[in-house]
């Protein structure tokens, strides 16, 4: 079995203490059995937004891809940080809808794209809120969470809820979290990536969705 996750800097393992660490390999140790071998690929980079997925899937990733599984996709928090930041650096109100409707199209693209070149199954990650006490990021990860689901079932995509392993213990599982505020974005590091036991909770989450259809 091969699986192959698809992502930004969170699927990159960034933050986590080794590479070893990261929910990709963290949830291929947990499927691996005597009676099952499980191979896994990632296909991601930190910085990453939906629109460069989607061109590494093209250009990248299709051979990978065409031999796969299974595969997570799990994209938006750069198209969402960008936003934001712009939003608090102008002064302007975050354009909800435009990021939305640029990151459907792009997730849209992306999930074709599996479909054509392989017959994996796609598990669509939703995304948590790092800055739970931020209205806007209430609002915008909301928002962003419904059009993944939407998205999904008219695409035949198979949801993994990651917000709701997160949600509450933002504090806990986050790296560098201080008060939960798109804010403490503009102070230097970004406190957005999972810590290590972060990626434990996404590895447990992820991996009875990545388990083979009896």
């Amino acid at each position: 079995m091969i699986y192959t996750a698809l992502g930004d800097s969170i699927t990159f393992g960034e933050n986590a203490s080794s590479w070893a660490k990261a929910y990709p390999q963290l949830a291929v140790s947990a499927l691996n059995s005597d009676a099952r071998k499980v191979r896994s690929f990632v296909l991601a980079r930190p910085g990453w937004s939906s629109y460069d997925l989607l061109d590494a899937v093209i250009w990248r990733g299709a051979s990978v891809i065409a031999h796969s599984s299974v595969v997570s996709v799990w994209i938006g928090g750069v198209d969402l940080a960008n936003a934001a930041l712009a939003s608090i650096t102008t002064k302007q109100p975050l354009a909800v809808k435009h990021l939305v409707a640029g990151y459907r199209r792009n997730l849209s693209a992306i999930y074709t794209r599996i479909k054509k070149g392989s017959r994996a199954r796609i598990i669509g990650c939703t995304q948590y809120n790092p800055f739970p006490n931020s209205p806007l990021a209430v609002e915008a990860i909301g928002r962003l969470n419904r059009m993944i689901n939407e998205l999904a079932h008219s695409c035949d995509v198979t949801v993994a809820p990651a917000h709701t392993w997160f949600e509450g213990k933002q504090a806990e599982l986050v790296h560098g979290y201080r008060n939960g505020k798109i804010e403490d974005a503009l102070n230097g590091s970004l406190p957005i990536h999972p810590n290590d036991r972060g990626h434990r909770v996404i590895a447990m989450g992820l991996a009875p969705y990545l388990m083979p259809r009896k």
